[in-house]
């Protein structure tokens, strides 16, 4: 399949001059690794590629506190990108009274990251083709957790949660929850990534449960739900990374680069995807922050990291309205 991609490119550089976006096309198809089966595909991937291009423009045309250009998902279709956003297909539970709320006087530095902190956060991964970000955010958050507590940080099993807690609420590369995700842990440990590797990405199945509880390293003795406002939310991440949830089925979101997310009307609140809040820093322009883990892959964003502007609830990108934590024993 490769060598007919290579095939095609090699045609079109031969061919008559091509236009200017054309050959902005075969560059990213370069930079990016991609390969297409035929020629029908490749003019498919060039019409999403241009129709990202237009919203990108448009995007830089306005903005003023983040930039935003081509990644991997430029030349994905909506139902690709559906794929991904694990939230979807999850029913909106009533969201509790908060139980954690910023004490009165506590004093928080200008920025905080627990990636810089020490060793408390696991590199950036690639959740794939699967709808497995709730996951994702579900482990992270509770690697952080523990390594936080008991200075150790283990690599826990995202396939462990998407093929094996649909008892609990879960469906796998359909869609879950995180705290679904962490009831699932209280009673079955998680096994390592090493144990229990993660191949949904590339199969876009949920697999057979083959869970081995002799193996499990730990899970959560519970989780709690954070207050909406800024103080609450930032005290929060202090404690402990913290899952978010996150409307990111918009070329705003998906085009990020770099800079800060402040647009709230470009991001919307229909939350879709979920992600980790690891810390908060606070930009000359666009103000306070937070720092957010995403699970697309390092060359998404800065490094799999994006920036998104803190405001009142419900938050740039809806990033207020469900902030959790795992406890841990």
């Amino acid at each position: 399949m490769r060598s007919f991609a290579l095939a095609i490119l090699a045609s079109a550089a031969a061919a008559a001059p091509m236009g200017t976006l054309e050959y902005e096309f075969v560059q990213y198809i370069a930079k990016f690794g991609k390969s297409y089966k035929d020629t029908n595909e490749y003019n498919l991937r060039f019409q999403r590629f241009m129709k990202r291009d237009q919203e990108i423009k448009e995007i830089m045309a306005n903005e003023t506190t983040s930039v935003h250009g081509h990644n991997f998902l430029s030349d994905y279709t909506a139902q690709e990108v559906t794929r991904m956003l694990g939230l979807k297909n999850m029913a909106k539970v009533q969201r509790p009274e908060a139980t954690f709320t910023a004490p009165e006087g506590v004093a928080l530095p200008a920025s905080w990251n627990w990636v810089t902190a020490g060793n408390y956060v696991n590199p950036v991964q690639d959740q794939g083709q699967c709808g497995s970000c709730w996951a994702f955010s579900a482990t992270a958050a509770l690697e952080s957790a523990y390594a936080i507590k008991h200075n150790v940080l283990y690599k826990l099993s995202e396939q462990n949660f998407v093929s094996c807690s649909f008892l609990y609420g879960n469906l796998g590369c359909n869609g879950g929850l995180y705290n679904y995700a962490w009831n699932y842990s209280q009673t079955h440990p998680i096994e390592s990534e090493a144990n229990y590797p993660y191949t949904s990405g590339t199969t876009m199945k949920s697999g057979s449960c083959l869970y081995n509880q002799s193996l499990g390293i730990f899970g959560a003795t519970g989780h709690v739900v954070v207050g909406t406002d800024t103080n609450s939310i930032m005290t929060a991440i202090y404690q402990q990374p913290q899952s978010v949830s996150v409307e990111a089925d918009t070329a705003y979101f998906q085009s990020y680069t770099s800079g800060v997310l402040t647009n709230a009307a470009a991001c919307g609140t229909n939350l879709d995807h979920a992600i980790v809040a690891v810390g908060w820093g606070v930009d000359p322009t666009a103000g306070g922050y937070y720092i957010v883990r995403n699970s697309w892959g390092t060359s998404w964003g800065q490094g799999g990291y994006v920036n998104i502007g803190q405001a009142a609830y419900p938050g740039i990108c809806g990033i207020n309205m469900d902030v959790e934590y795992p406890t841990v024993a």
